[in-house]
């Protein structure tokens, strides 16, 4: 038996649904049934709280990804309701997958924590919003993924000891990200992992990687360096329209991924004795037996 966590894989869907309702749900399906994955994320935003007026007025900064006139316009367009949410969590009940979804704002917080699901997502920007994560520290009782993207070290004992003092820190996951899409090998840092095992393996529940790289090779490795949770966003096609198309991982690059992860966490252990069985049909044959 490993000695590892068993690995556990997030399909972030986030935004690459285009707004519509059954994409997302397609997105769902095929997490779950092709690519075993099992976990999808979504992302919540009420975006006049999270924008300033004229960030919300301003037009996208890459035109060619937006879905509307001004930046504001385009993050309305993908947003789902609260009904909606409660609606990919019922289909995912169905399809038998575990729902969540990213929060960006202490609104969004309070009417995903209502739907009651295993765990919410922080993301790196909001890592420092502590209004909204003392409200979720107080109110809602699964589990709190946090991402350390664009995070200090500093910063980072600072939200740990946080959540410490509110006796939450065995429901909080910590993830090793870098915020970028996508990330060039040389800065996804994977040996920050181990930093966040040292210093935090024994506080938090578990530590997690969440990666905007292109393939698959880093995130097994990301496995065997201590993060049993990893997350990769996740779309049908990388050429569609949007900012976080072109770092996600297609269907079969998410099945292959569940698919090795898989396979090294059985390969993950010692020899429980010297020859084993699979060996001793080799050894009788194929041994030197003038040593």
């Amino acid at each position: 038996m490993s000695e590892f966590k068993k690995p556990y894989v997030i399909a972030e869907i986030g935004c690459n649904h285009k707004g519509e309702m059954d994409i997302a749900k397609e997105l769902i399906k095929i997490a779950k049934i092709f690519c075993n994955a099992d976990a999808v994320k979504f992302q919540k935003r009420h975006n006049k709280e999270l924008l300033t007026e004229e960030q919300y007025n301003t037009p996208h900064p890459n035109p060619a990804n937006s879905y509307g006139s001004t930046y504001g316009e385009h993050r309305e367009y993908l947003e789902f309701s609260a009904s909606q949410h409660q609606e990919l969590k019922e289909y995912c009940a169905e399809i038998g997958i575990t729902y969540s979804t990213s929060v960006w704002d202490l609104t969004s917080a309070k009417e995903i924590a209502s739907l009651q699901p295993e765990f919410i997502k922080i993301p790196s920007a909001c890592n420092n919003n502590y209004e909204m994560l003392e409200w979720l520290c107080e109110n809602y009782k699964g589990e709190l993924h946090i991402s350390t993207g664009m995070t200090t070290k500093d910063e980072t004992d600072v939200l740990v000891d946080f959540f410490t003092k509110h006796n939450r820190n065995k429901d909080l996951v910590l993830y090793n990200c870098t915020s970028g899409y996508p990330v060039p090998f040389e800065d996804v840092c994977l040996l920050d992992i181990k930093i966040l095992q040292e210093k935090y393996g024994n506080k938090v529940k578990h530590i997690g990687f969440s990666g905007h790289h292109l393939g698959i090779a880093v995130d097994i490795a990301a496995f065997t360096l201590g993060a049993n949770i990893i997350e990769r966003h996740y779309t049908i096609d990388r050429t569609w329209k949007g900012t976080d198309h072109a770092a996600s991982l297609e269907p079969m690059g998410l099945r292959k991924l569940t698919r090795d992860l898989a396979a090294v966490y059985s390969a993950l252990n010692y020899k429980a004795k010297d020859i084993l069985d699979i060996e001793m049909v080799q050894r009788e044959k194929l041994k030197n037996r003038k040593a």
